[in-house]
């Protein structure tokens, strides 16, 4: 159909799966359509630990905590203020930030012939312009994504030349070695809250209720199903001039509870983190009934799912903070996995690379892949596609030789009579095949007729909606639609025996394909249509 401004409006109204019928009604842009012929309105699908992370940022909102943003970058002092003697300990897991250093170039009488060699018949100003910019870049004072388009720029020769120069004629570039600072990325939370927390001392009045929920990056040795190099964390603080641990079990449990969780049990954290107090430190379990006899390590129903805990004075300290602070964080993507039934924090972060150990798909989305390849283009050829599927449901099993006016009429200003033909003896006007139908039936894809012997392969599998008949009747149309354009007086369009999909004009998308094959499934849609279409153009 048109587009329509007004129904795509009142669309965004309702539930767009139901609104638009799993994409069977679709928006016809012109200016686009030769391109994207088909654009279905329907919702996209959020990523789980983004969809996580906004569920966790409305419950903390609604807990009455502010919203913040802590430093990504924490220098390693910092870390020692933390921990004390532990920080060693903790840097090791710390990922730190090098950097490329600038190299001091000179240019020599050899090097100049070079650069002419490249750039061209360069002036003695042309030269020292080189010379300039190159001490401007190790000064800083030219980054280093500028140097190529600078150089360029002031020779007045392109970009693609000045980088043959760079890589040709000053080796330094290409020997550099990264040197490490002194700043790390943040394995925890905690670090920002410290430096935040001692700035806002300042100029924020008590009680202060603030969250975050940000990537933390940590240095395991190896990643597996429950660990992440890089991962989000759900932390939140208080500070007040009063905090308790009670107030750490009433938070965890005003912020699970939205979840699904209940039934909370806390226990001391045998960890004992330095910048706690000690005994403060406290484990949160809550029961998800969800877990209750699942494949995980938590069939139980009980997960840990949280840990808080109040900030050592001696460590606040550090940070010249007056007041108590009470702090609980979270691996979000533990409580991702929880919620979307997921066992490897792997597949669920990043299923673009796990496809090839966890790729499944259901017959349901095998059968989403199966589409018919050509169709008419017009409402026209609709029509007649329409009119020669019911002819063949009434007349199929008549015997021949027959024939059946399908549909006469006009189509691009000509009369037209379509006809569904069989002149040979003893046979049928549509093969056996005719009204077969596609599925996918136990993650294989089969074309089968709707009788008894298949019943539990129409009932427990995923029909596709196209039937033998239908898939050929749009490529009948189509080609209609084509002989009429070209100007022929006659076409004619006919179907045997089916080895393959494409010969009944079914396209299946290579994504279902390489599933199928790669999983030793099967395509089998063979099968008897002998079913012929005739048109005669006046």
């Amino acid at each position: 159909m048109k587009f329509n401004p007004d129904e795509i409006k009142e669309a965004t109204k309702t539930d767009f799966d139901a609104a638009w019928n799993e994409g069977k009604k679709y928006v016809s842009n012109p200016g686009i359509n030769e391109k994207y012929p088909r654009i279905s309105l329907k919702y996209g699908k959020p990523h789980p630990v983004f969809d996580t992370i906004q569920r966790l940022r409305d419950a903390y909102m609604r807990l009455g905590f502010e919203e913040f943003m802590n430093p990504i970058i924490v220098e390693d002092r910092d870390i020692h203020k933390q921990f004390g003697y532990e920080a060693l300990a903790v840097l090791d897991r710390c990922f730190y930030i090098g950097g490329l250093p600038r190299p001091n170039v000179g240019i020599s009488d050899e090097r100049i012939g070079e650069i002419k060699s490249i750039l061209g018949d360069l002036n003695d100003d042309g030269v020292e312009k080189i010379r300039q910019i190159l001490h401007s870049y190790k000064k800083g004072e030219i980054e280093g994504d500028d140097l190529v388009p600078e150089i360029a720029k002031e020779l007045k020769v392109p970009d693609s030349k000045v980088a043959v120069m760079i890589d040709h004629v000053f080796p330094e570039f290409k020997s550099l070695v990264p040197v490490c600072s002194q700043n790390t990325l943040r394995s925890h939370m905690t670090s920002g809250w410290f430096i935040g927390l001692g700035e806002m001392c300042d100029y924020r009045r008590v009680p202060l209720k603030l969250f975050s929920v940000d990537r933390c990056f940590r240095r395991e040795q190896a990643e597996d199903a429950t660990r992440l190099m890089a991962y989000y964390s759900a932390s939140c603080v208080i500070m007040d001039e009063n905090v308790s641990v009670d107030d750490g079990k009433a938070v965890a449990s005003g912020l699970l509870s939205q979840f699904g969780f209940s039934n909370f049990r806390f226990r001391p954290d045998e960890k004992r983190s330095k910048y706690y107090i000690p005994d403060t430190q406290t484990e949160v379990f809550a029961y998800h009934p969800r877990l209750v006899g699942s494949k995980t390590k938590y069939k139980d129903g009980w997960v840990e799912v949280a840990t808080f805990g109040i900030y050592s004075p001696s460590a606040l300290s550090q940070y010249n903070i007056p007041y108590p602070v009470r702090n609980r964080g979270m691996g979000v993507e533990r409580l991702a996995m929880i919620l979307h039934d997921s066992t490897d924090v792997r597949a669920l972060t990043y299923p673009q690379f796990q496809y090839k150990t966890n790729w499944v798909m259901s017959d349901s989305e095998i059968a989403a892949n199966v589409f018919v390849e050509d169709e008419p283009a017009t409402e026209t050829g609709k029509d007649i596609q329409g009119a020669i599927v019911r002819t063949c449901e009434q007349y199929g099993n008549t015997l021949s030789p027959c024939e059946f006016t399908a549909w006469e009429g006009q189509l691009f200003d000509k009369n037209i009579s379509v006809k569904v033909v069989e002149p040979e003896e003893n046979t049928k006007l549509c093969g056996p095949a005719a009204m077969n139908e596609i599925i996918s039936y136990k993650n294989d894809i089969l074309g089968l007729p709707r009788t008894s012997r298949w019943d539990d392969a129409f009932n427990n599998g995923v029909t596709t909606g196209i039937r033998y008949i239908d898939a050929f009747a749009a490529r009948c149309a189509r080609e209609i639609e084509d002989a009429v354009k070209a100007g022929g007086a006659q076409h004619e369009t006919r179907v045997r025996i089916i080895k393959v999909p494409s010969e009944i004009n079914i396209r299946i998308d290579p994504i279902a394909q390489r599933y199928i094959t790669g999983n030793k499934k099967k395509i089998d849609t063979r099968g008897p249509v002998f079913t012929t279409v005739r048109t005669e153009i006046v």
